[in-house]
């Protein structure tokens, strides 16, 4: 562990309050001077933003009857292009979700008919998932609503700071995750 005295703030502008994680940087800072706590700076805004988003991603699926899991399907199989199918790897894949989950939300959406099963044609032994023409036109209309909502959840910065968190997010991530 790092034990030197860290300025947990030092980019904030003095004439703004401390945010959540900014008073928790304070507490620490009195409490605990000889930690350099200065990474829950970015890991706590970065978990309290993706909380806040995720919780304002959500409805624009609920009002279409989907769960967010249900639409990440639906997408990943639209944005495969025509004829709008994957294999079960392919899906999980696209979804960075396990192969499990992605049968559990094919079940569903199956049953709802937005998606179909069928007989891959190169193997009669493997299985593919494709949009039914519902699904196509549910994933395309809840898609123009989910990315109004993502341009008003980023509305607050401009281009070149959109631009610049995503470079660093990416960046950051390709660390964590591996190319």
């Amino acid at each position: 562990m790092t034990t030197h005295r860290h300025d947990p703030e030092p980019h904030r502008e003095p004439h703004r309050e401390p945010d959540h994680v900014g008073r928790i940087l304070e507490q620490w800072a009195r409490e605990r001077p000889d930690l350099d706590v200065s990474p829950m700076a970015v890991i706590g805004r970065v978990h309290r933003v993706g909380e806040a988003l995720h919780a304002r991603l959500r409805p624009v699926f609920a009002a279409a009857g989907l769960s967010d899991g249900d639409f990440d399907v639906l997408a990943a199989l639209r944005r495969a292009g025509r004829p709008y199918e994957l294999g079960p790897g392919a899906l999980a894949s696209s979804t960075m979700v396990t192969s499990g989950a992605v049968t559990k939300r094919v079940d569903r959406l199956e049953r709802a008919g937005l998606v179909r099963r069928r007989v891959a044609d190169e193997d009669a032994r493997a299985r593919v998932v494709a949009l039914s023409p519902s699904g196509v036109d549910l994933v395309d209309r809840v898609l123009e609503q989910h990315v109004a909502n993502e341009h008003r959840l980023v509305a607050a910065l401009t281009s070149q700071e959109r631009d610049t968190l995503a470079g660093l997010l990416a960046r950051w991530a390709q660390a964590l995750e591996g190319p």
